[in-house]
């Protein structure tokens, strides 16, 4: 009985100490930080109004160059200037670089001769055609001499046209001595050094052109957005933004699926 009378004893005294602490402590804080209201929040008044709310439908897009082409030459040849530098921007029809022309030159040379040799035959020709034909008709050359010169006057006539042929198809030849870039873009890595010889046959051809601007972008939507999108287009077309990978850089804008 002693016993239990202690244990009570002790369990009011701690209690009692617990109290006045908590009382003590509550006590010391401060009476005006505790009664203190929270800050106001800000009110901005607007007048009421009605418009289009934009929706953003994001996916994942692909960016593929609009046209790339391989340069090769029609032609066999020796490189003799690259008038070109790796990553340079060029624009269609700027020359990218030369074949030796010295051989298509004379091929050229050789041809106009031919042409000045058979146009001289063929008013030689022309000449003694106009002789023999009023002595034909006086009884003075046979039918037979006249209808040979006349053959003759033709087939040179046939040779001087074969060698504006030969002349023009010469031009063709000289002129793919030049290799240009067929569109506007940028140079890739370049295949083949000065000195060197180029073929058609080459498969890697010259340099590789990729057109940038413009570019093509594909991307992808989810399936249920099908309906919404082909109802806004039948309104006109939708607008595209492209941003960069992580989303902060904006790239371009364009419209889509007119």
């Amino acid at each position: 009985m002693r016993l239990k009378i202690l244990i009570l004893a002790v369990l009011v005294a701690v209690a009692a100490g617990a109290g006045f602490l908590y009382v003590n402590n509550a006590t010391s804080k401060d009476p005006a930080s505790a009664s203190a209201d929270p800050p106001a929040v800000p009110v901005v008044a607007q007048q009421v109004r009605s418009g289009d709310v934009p929706i953003y439908l994001s996916g994942i897009g692909t960016v593929f160059a609009y046209n790339t082409v391989v340069v090769r030459s029609q032609i066999t040849g020796q490189i003799v200037q690259i008038a070109f530098r790796e990553g340079q921007q060029v624009k269609k029809g700027d020359l990218l670089a030369e074949i030796d022309p010295r051989p298509y030159l004379a091929l050229i040379d050789q041809y106009t001769a031919n042409k000045k040799r058979d146009e001289a035959q063929l008013l030689n020709a022309k000449a003694n055609l106009g002789r023999y034909t009023p002595l034909e008709e006086k009884g003075f050359a046979t039918q037979q001499l006249v209808e040979t010169q006349q053959a003759q006057t033709a087939q040179l006539e046939a040779a001087v046209q074969s060698d504006d042929a030969l002349i023009k198809a010469a031009e063709v030849q000289l002129s793919y001595t030049r290799l240009t870039s067929p569109i506007d873009g940028i140079t890739g890595i370049r295949q083949i050094d000065i000195g060197n010889i180029i073929q058609p046959s080459d498969a890697t051809g010259l340099v590789t052109v990729t057109q940038i601007e413009p570019i093509s972008l594909i991307f992808t939507l989810p399936e249920g957005n099908l309906p919404e999108i082909q109802q806004r287009l039948s309104k006109g077309p939708l607008a595209v933004l492209a941003y960069s990978q992580d989303n902060k850089i904006s790239l371009d804008k364009a419209s889509c699926c007119s």
